[in-house]
Parts: structure tokens; sequence; C-alpha cells
């Protein structure tokens, strides 16, 4: 059986899109001849807390924890307003005061490539000795934080092992790099830990094919895709809400704010009195200001439920009882390959998805192929509110499910069974 070693910044009880992936990964591995170990912090400041999620935990996988030094503890001292913003991705676009500047800026100059920077030495020196008493046959970062990878590559050159690096999101090409106020030498530094990693790893994974192409065109070293996915059991269906209700899961950021979306929902609340008496807004997770303003403009706010946080499991609730599910991505280029881990579980929900995201948008194709959705950019109107008013009807009708699709290639097993092979030495 492969032993294989998985250095990850986000394990239980973090919460979060970023722990899922390798947690699933790790609770099928064994079915596929490998046995992986865990490494990850002991004392990790995540933004948000599941602790069902330990319940998720392979029986009897070990686990190894070492301490991190985290800067933003410190910064709280400054604003701990401010530091939770940066921290959780919720950063104004166009109302930065003077202190999210200076957050900002130190941040991107002086934690390079991120913040979790200072875990790197240490966990060098114990995953050393590790690897003595263990063996591991390969090493795998996953990031961000994209320093965990330093880790893996000072571990290749050192222990001459097989690794492979995994990125859930893109380096240097990711759309927050641009509110770091980075000036030209972290630029350089960046790209220069980024062309460093991808040419020294064995091999490469990433979630979706444009990361896949843009890494191409940095190495020459194998880089594979294995996207995000779902459960098994998630698919079984549950009664929907009675109302007409549009729910987004996650984090709503300030440059995921769907204006043309807001008004176009406004525009029918006035023009249509059932729509008044059904719609229902859920935003489950953080939403920033700006969001919010928004829904204030067109007049949404009274028909807006917020939920913070909850546990994985209560999403998936919130996700299949939903009549709708809206799926938001950065209308920027560098987003188009970003396929938003959500997706895979909306599929699973076998509600209908209504997506806004940049043109060309990766998540957007997939979201086509598999007959589950509709998708728009943030400059359309008319076909968006056609969608809408199309959807209601079939609502009022009792009638607005999706169709059966073919979804069992992003089931967590079946994406896991490719991991294994790239992991025994086969192609995918």
């Amino acid at each position: 059986m492969q032993k294989v070693l998985i250095i990850t910044y986000y394990w239980p009880p973090a919460g979060g899109p970023g722990v899922q992936r390798w947690l699933k990964f790790a609770r099928y591995l064994r079915e596929f001849d490998v046995e992986p170990v865990i490494y990850t912090p002991s004392n990790a400041d995540y933004p948000v807390l599941d602790q069902e999620l330990e319940k998720e935990l392979p029986e009897g996988i070990r686990v190894h924890r070492r301490p991190i030094f985290e800067p933003y503890r410190l910064a709280r001292f400054f604003s701990r307003e401010k530091t939770d913003v940066i921290r959780t991705g919720i950063i104004p676009s166009d109302r930065q005061s003077l202190m999210d500047r200076l957050l900002l800026w130190i941040r991107g100059n002086l934690f390079i490539p991120d913040a979790r920077k200072f875990w790197v030495k240490p966990s060098i020196r114990f995953l050393q000795e590790l690897h003595k008493k263990e063996a591991f046959d390969t090493i795998i970062t996953t990031g961000p934080p994209h320093s965990v990878h330093l880790i893996g590559l000072q571990l290749k050159e050192q222990l001459k092992i097989t690794w492979c690096a995994d990125f859930r999101d893109p380096w240097t090409s990711i759309g927050y790099h641009k509110q770091l106020k980075l000036g030209n030498a972290a630029k350089k530094k960046h790209l220069r830990m980024e062309k460093q990693v991808l040419n020294t790893a064995d091999w490469i994974l990433v979630t979706s094919n444009t990361t896949k192409k843009e890494f191409e065109g940095i190495t020459s070293k194998p880089v594979h895709v294995i996207t995000n996915g779902y459960d098994l059991g998630y698919e079984k269906p549950e009664v929907p809400d009675s109302g007409f209700t549009i729910s987004h899961i996650g984090s709503l950021l300030s440059k995921r704010n769907p204006e043309n979306l807001w008004k176009i929902l406004g525009e029918l609340l006035q023009e249509n009195s059932e729509m008044r008496k059904h719609l229902k807004l859920q935003l489950i997770g953080l939403v920033s200001q700006e969001v919010l303003d928004s829904l204030e403009k067109h007049g949404l706010i009274t028909y807006t439920q917020r939920v913070d946080y909850v546990p994985h499991e209560e999403a998936i609730q919130y996700q299949k009882k939903s009549q709708v599910l809206l799926l938001l991505e950065i209308d920027a280029e560098e987003t188009r390959g970003i396929i938003p881990g959500k997706l895979f579980e909306y599929l699973a929900a076998r509600r209908p998805v209504l997506a806004v995201g940049p043109k060309e948008w990766e998540a957007g194709d997939l979201l086509v192929s598999t007959g589950a959705g509709r998708v728009f950019n943030y400059q359309e109107e008319s076909g968006l509110k056609k969608v809408i008013l199309e959807w209601f009807k079939k609502y009022q009708s009792g009638n607005l499910n999706v169709k059966e699709t073919q979804i069992t290639q992003f089931s967590r097993r079946e994406l896991t069974r490719k991991l294994a092979q790239l992991l025994h030495g086969n192609r995918i």
C-alpha cells in the first residue's frame, strides 16, 4: 500500500471550502490501496469552524500537528474588524480606508507568498524526522495558502521524494492579488516562487482546464485536472421550500456583486404581484457591505434572509430545499478558470442553477453541459429576466425541476479513483 503525506493548512475543525477537497480524498483513498497521513497546524487561526466535519475523518487516520505563528492575531491589536475582513476575503473594492490600504499593503509586500510563511521552516525540520520513521512514497502539498508549497519544495530538494503540488486555486493569476497593493519586487518574488514550485514538483494537480493551460505555459512537468466534487448520498432529493427561494451558499464578496440580477429582481417585484408574495433571497455565509447596499438600492432587503456560516451538512440541506441556486464569480479574465467547489454539490442537489460570471467561464460551460442551469454575464439583462420569469411560472405550476444528468463522474469516490491512479504511477 502506498503511503502518502498530505500537507494542508485547512483541516477539521476548519470549515469552509478549503477543507473539503482533501478531507474527502482522505476519506476514500484506502479503498484504492493508498494510506493517507495528514500534517496540519495545531493552532491555526481559521476564519470559520465546523466541528461536524471531524465526524468525517477516516477511522484511525494519523494526523500530525505542529504550531503555527499567525500574524493575523497580532494585526487584530490594530483593527480586529478590518483584519478579519481581509482574512475572509470580503475586501471593500472602492471604499477602502487608510487602515484598509495599510493592512493590504503589509499583507501583500511583507508576507510573501502569504501570512502562513512562518510555518515553513519548523515544518521542514519536523517532517524530515517523520519521513525517517515512516518512509512516505509521495508528499502532497495543497494551496492556498501557497506557502505550503514551499514546504514541499524544500522536502523535495533535501529528501529526493516524489512530490505533487495541488492548486485548489491559481497562484499569481488569482483575482485578489490585484487588491494586495503589490509592489514590483513583491510581484517578481511571487512569480519566481511560483515558477520554482511548478518546475520542481514531479507533477501538478489543478481543478480546472484553464489553470492547466496556464501552468503548462510555465512548466513542462505533467499537469493533471481533478475537479472538486460531491459525496454520494447528496443526490437524495428533499421537498423544496414553499416559497420561490433563490439561495446563494458561501461567501458573497464585493467583487461578486451581480448588480444586473438585483436590478431584474427589483423590476419583477414592481411588475409582478405574485412575485412579491413568493420571492425570498437566501444568503448563507458572509456577505459584503457592498452587496447589502445593492440589495437595499433595488428594494430587495425586505425579501432577503441572511444566515451566518452553517455546518456543511446544514448547507447541503439549504441547497436541496431551495427552488433556485445562485452561483456567482468575479467578472474578470483571471476568474474564467475558477470552478467553485459548491457547483458540484449544486449539481447533486438537483435544483436549477442560475449563474452569473465572466464570459468564457469554465464553470458555466460545465453547468450548461450537464443541463443543470443557465449562465449569464454581468452585462446581460433581458435574457436573465426571461429565465427568472420562466422558472417562476414553473415553480407556480410545481414543475421547476432539473432533468436527470450524468454527474457521477464528479462523485468524490470517482475523483479519488483518478487520484489513486496517479499516485500508483498510471495516467488518467
